[in-house]
């Protein structure tokens, strides 16, 4: 039941959010953009472990791959310029994901690891 709790709160939180969007890009764009699914997941992962230490180590984890996360949002407006939406979805997903590689080698350079 834990289990079905968790999946309609994420699931609704996100309906929410698609359906403001239809409405307002602005008021979509500010909720997409508040660390929700973030948040979701500290509160779930206290209430099933109760360890901070987890909570602390998610949270650092989530501030550096924050950074080349924002490659989608750079990539896809300049590619939806050129391409159809699932393409441009396809290359944003891919740009992220190298820059997601890239962050992760370049932290474990300076003895950062996650």
């Amino acid at each position: 039941m834990y289990y079905v709790i968790k999946i309609l709160v994420s699931s609704i939180l996100i309906l929410i959010i698609s359906e403001l969007s239809k409405k307002s890009s602005f008021v979509g764009s500010l909720f997409a953009s508040l660390p929700l699914v973030s948040i979701l997941a500290f509160i779930w992962l206290y209430y099933d472990t109760g360890d901070k230490s987890k909570i602390s180590s998610l949270s650092y984890g989530v501030f550096w791959l924050v950074i080349p996360s924002l490659s989608l949002f750079i990539s896809l407006p300049l590619l939806l310029k050129r391409f159809g939406f699932y393409t441009s979805l396809v290359f944003s997903i891919s740009i992220m994901l190298i820059c997601y590689y890239l962050m992760v080698y370049l932290l474990g350079k300076f003895g950062i690891h996650l």
